[in-house]
């Protein structure tokens, strides 16, 4: 079975930086497109940065493009997502998921058939 593990979230001042981690196991990133998701109260889930399946340059939403960086290890099977920067308008709850085959093109997180359980990221003004 595939399994995600989003690392602890945390608080941060605007301006500041917090790395996630997604700990995945039963699933190649050979295989699999990753992507991080976010989601603030009251409105909709949004694709913040993927990764297709075999590497290549990361896919980021236009408000992060500069700030987040989105990165795997392959040696840990782990996916990251360093965020510097940070604007109160990144809180949210973020997601790590994954796409068997996917590219990452627009496209419903519903394409996304693997999450994690989401963790929560505030930023302070």
């Amino acid at each position: 079975d595939v399994q995600l593990v989003e690392s602890v979230g945390g608080l941060a001042p605007a301006g500041g930086s917090l790395t996630l981690f997604c700990a995945t196991s039963g699933l190649s990133f050979d295989d699999y497109a990753m992507a991080w998701f976010r989601q603030a109260p009251g409105k909709e889930r949004e694709r913040v940065a993927c990764i297709v399946w075999g590497g290549g340059t990361p896919n980021y939403l236009d408000s992060v493009k500069g700030r987040f960086t989105m990165s795997e290890d392959n040696d840990k099977n782990m996916a990251l997502l360093q965020m510097d920067n940070l604007k109160p308008e990144d809180t949210g709850m973020y997601y790590c998921a994954a796409g068997y085959g996917l590219m990452c093109l627009p496209r419903p997180a519903s394409d996304f058939t693997e999450w994690g359980q989401g963790t929560q990221i505030t930023v302070s003004s």
